[in-house]
This record gives structure tokens, sequence and C-alpha cells, in this order.
């Protein structure tokens, strides 16, 4: 596909929780504390104390760094999601917006990412390739629960996004597709 040179517009994602920083800080911590309590019996090259700290802390900026890469943006006639290490690249065309609606999780219950099949996930924080509890196969990048924006696809699969205000995106989206497209 074609890509315009024209600017990408961004929308702002939907804060991501607390507890999603939480999970990948503390675990880390407390091996750290773990590794430094316990008693060094026999005397090595490169002692645990010192080596533990700095692999964890290699691993946690290598997550860290995934976990703050999110963006979703319109580039021309395409929508563009960045989530952690998956990229999707969608053209307008090929999603059903008269299908797409602003859905809370917590009632619609079989749009759950389920299964993770290829996708980085924490508490209150999806992203990636998933299969739903309604066994549909989409591509998320999910901050928040509740106000979640589901872009079928005609090819079947889903888009879900968490943007800070999702019907704005919709609305560009649906601009964007009912304008006519010079060749």
């Amino acid at each position: 596909m074609k890509r315009t040179n024209m600017p990408a517009q961004e929308f702002p994602l939907a804060p991501l929780r607390r507890i999603a920083w939480l999970t990948l800080i503390l675990p880390a911590v407390a091996v750290v504390i773990g590794t430094l309590l316990l008693p060094q019996k026999q005397a090595t090259p490169a002692p645990a104390w010192l080596v533990t700290p700095f692999f964890i802390a290699l691993l946690m900026t290598g997550l860290l760094l995934a976990l703050r890469r999110r963006r979703i943006a319109i580039e021309g006639r395409e929508l563009v999601v960045a989530a952690t290490l998956y990229t999707k690249r969608v053209s307008i065309d090929a999603l059903d917006l008269g299908k797409a609606r602003i859905v809370d999780l917590a009632e619609h219950t079989e749009y759950k990412p389920m299964l993770k099949t290829n996708g980085y996930a924490l508490p209150g924080f999806s992203a990636g390739h998933f299969r739903l509890r309604n066994r549909a196969k989409a591509f998320c990048l999910l901050t928040r629960r509740e106000r979640v924006l589901l872009l079928p696809r005609r090819d079947g699969k889903l888009i879900l996004l968490s943007p800070e205000r999702p019907q704005e995106l919709l609305s560009q989206l649906r601009g964007l597709a009912a304008a006519i497209v010079p060749h």
C-alpha cells in the first residue's frame, strides 16, 4: 500500500493503570532483595549479589521500554497501532466501520482477551495478538476495559483499542472512509 507524506494524526491512549507498572517493578525488587539476603556459601568469579541485580535491571529496562511504546495514529488512509513490540497497519477500507462501536468489556465479556497468542499482557494492560472469549482473533492495545473501541475488520478479525476519546477516533475513521479518494 502506498504511504503518503501527510502528517500522522495522533490519538492519545487512556492512561495506563498503576497496577501494570507495579506488576513489573515489585517482583524485580523482591528478587534483588532476596538475592542480597541469601548467604553466600562458596566463592565464585562473579557473586550472585552482583550479577543478579544487573540482569534483572537489564530485563526490567527492556520490559519497561516496551511498555512505553504505545501509539494510535491515522497516517494517510491507514490506522497505525504501535503496541509494545508489535505494530499493526490497517487500511481504513479494510475496517467494517458500520459495525464499529464502543463497548465496556465488563458488560460484553465475549470481547475480553482470553488467550495471548503473540502479545504482552499485564494486569490492566494487553498489547498484541489475542484470542477473545468468543474465540475471535484480535489485535489489542488496551489500557482500560471500559470505553473500548471495537473495530471489526472485513476479514473477520477485530481490533480493540483504548483511546482516551474513542468517539473522536471512530468519527475520524468514519469520516475518512466516507471521503471519496481521487485516483
